[in-house]
């Protein structure tokens, strides 16, 4: 069995086809069925791990060192899907190989034109994600009526025509905004978008609509006849508090019987009961703490959305509701970096890129160790943590990371040796999985609970080996270490309360039933000194 769902968006982007798409698969894959899910992105960015965070929101690493698009994550995190390179493709990625085999000569003196020959690049990479699974999920990404999507939506037009009806089916997923003034839902943009779409050649089996509220049976019977879909094909998506709450909501509408309906799929009830444990956690949380993110794109929340998902997570295990403080770290200084950080139960400085807002994150860590408040740093924030060590406690005047400062004379961080004479951005950072050895006796090796872990990478600054020994005698430990290359991993200050910074991405394998330990040890010690400050306070 070889079956395709094709997801397209019409009238605004930014509805959620992602969490769409994964809800679905979570579904289907708890029907028992072999799903996996690929995103389609229409840009000629080869991957999008050159695109500023503005652009494009966080980059998120697959275990085989690929740097896809954000909504890789939201699959990973719904579905048991290990997503892959092959995953996530772009225009430029398939425009690339085709060009190549171009200059190859694979073309036999033929024009190379988008039909057939681009159009066949997409479907042979949707066909190879496809290779031993059930059902494929196909998000396209972008908006029907976009002029760089038109090759994807002919491919996945031919694909309905070149497989059985059963094997193929097309859900749409439109806006249908709610007009307070009028106070009424308009379906208007939504027809016109599916009509955008039958003008390419493609009927929707299912429409879902997405709206701040549920869709009435009027409003749903409307879009029916607009739009030529079934009535009881009509679904509606309406804002929920918890985005786990989802796969919930699409059984409770009937949409895993019109999935298996339209593709003649032996209906199994879904088991679900995992998903009614999350929400039910998630929404009874009655404790509180609040944690600090310092950083530069704080103001675009997409910049940092597995972390964000990650402390979701965590919230379960701890049952405590984390109150998120984002801080822009460009507007921490000397004169203020107390007062702008005073109150946190917990803080956590993400990975990034770039000098902007560097100090005001170093002296996050300097307020972080010198309170005893628990202190997370991922990737960067790991860097910044042992340059912070190094200047205050080792007295290293000027110590600095090269990304920073090349002429530094204390470089603590240091680009990686196979990294200098790289002269490609793209693609060429340490990426993907690794494995680390944690050491005896530390807080890491308490967390985890075993001696070898495997974590995702994406950087090309490392702490550099050679201070390794000077930092340990000022009482830094290095408890995680990649044994092939001598790479320290993990720091940690054992008579802190918590502060642990890891040089790879934990955010990016933490699931809601599955949630990171370090994110949940983390929450942990936040709430306790939140309890500890209380006691303290009375």
């Amino acid at each position: 069995m070889k079956k395709y769902i094709f997801i397209t968006g019409g009238v605004l982007s930014s509805l959620g086809k992602g969490v769409t798409s994964a809800a679905i698969g979570s579904i289907l894959e708890s029907m028992g069925y072999k799903i996996t899910l690929m995103k389609l992105d229409p840009y000629l960015n080869i991957d999008p791990g050159t695109m500023n965070p503005y652009q494009h929101g966080e980059v998120f690493v697959t275990e085989d060192g690929a740097e896809t698009d954000l909504d890789l994550g939201h699959y990973e995190r719904f579905t048991n899907a290990v997503m892959t390179k092959h995953n996530n493709t772009t225009s430029g990625k398939l425009y690339h190989n085709l060009l190549e085999k171009e200059r190859r000569g694979a073309f036999l003196g033929a024009t190379v034109q988008v039909i057939p020959h681009f159009t066949n690049e997409i479907k042979k990479s949707i066909e190879k994600v496809a290779e031993n699974h059930d059902i494929t999920l196909v998000e396209i990404g972008g908006t029907v009526g976009d002029i760089e999507s038109l090759p994807f939506l002919e491919a996945i037009r031919q694909m309905g025509i070149e497989n059985k009806k059963e094997d193929v089916m097309y859900i749409h997923l439109t806006y249908v905004p709610y007009i307070k003034v009028a106070g009424e839902l308009k379906t208007k943009p939504s027809q016109h978008s599916v009509k955008e779409l039958r003008a390419i050649g493609i009927q929707p089996d299912i429409l879902i609509g997405r709206s701040e509220f549920p869709l009435p049976k009027d409003i749903k019977r409307k879009l029916s006849l607009f739009t030529n879909v079934d009535e009881d094909s009509v679904f509606s998506a309406p804002d929920l508090d918890i985005i786990y709450e989802i796969p919930l909501y699409f059984k409770k509408e009937g949409l895993d019987k019109a999935i298996a309906k339209h593709l003649n799929l032996e209906y199994r009830e879904p088991d679900l009961s995992k998903w009614k444990k999350i929400v039910t956690a998630l929404s009874k949380l009655e404790k509180e703490v609040d944690i600090g993110i310092v950083g530069k794109y704080v103001e675009l929340k997409d910049a940092y959305k597995s972390i964000n998902e990650s402390l979701i997570h965590a919230q379960i295990p701890n049952k405590v509701k984390i109150n998120i403080h984002w801080i822009n770290s460009e507007k921490i200084n000397q004169e203020n970096y107390q007062e702008m950080l005073k109150g946190l139960d917990g803080i956590l400085v993400p990975g990034g890129f770039g000098d902007r807002g560097i100090e005001g994150k170093i002296l996050t860590a300097k307020y972080a160790r010198e309170n005893n408040i628990p202190y997370f740093g991922i990737c960067l924030g790991m860097q910044i943590a042992v340059i912070e060590f190094a200047r205050s406690v080792a007295g290293l005047e000027g110590a600095n990371s090269t990304e920073f400062n090349p002429f530094t004379p204390h470089p603590v961080i240091d680009i990686m040796p196979d990294q200098k004479n790289v002269d490609k951005k793209g693609g060429t950072m340490r990426l993907g999985a690794y494995k680390c050895t944690l050491k005896p006796g530390t807080k890491a090796y308490q967390i985890y609970g075993q001696n070898e872990i495997s974590e995702r990478h994406r950087h090309r600054y490392e702490f550099n080996p050679k201070y390794v020994p000077i930092l340990e005698e000022k009482g830094l430990v290095v408890s995680g270490v990649y044994k092939a290359r001598n790479l320290p991993e993990i720091v940690e200050i054992p008579n802190h309360r918590w502060f642990i910074a890891c040089q790879f991405h934990p955010e990016f394998k933490s699931k809601p039933f599955a949630p990171h330990p370090l994110f949940v040890s983390f929450v942990e010690a936040s709430y306790k000194n939140r309890l500890d400050k209380s006691k303290n306070q009375t």
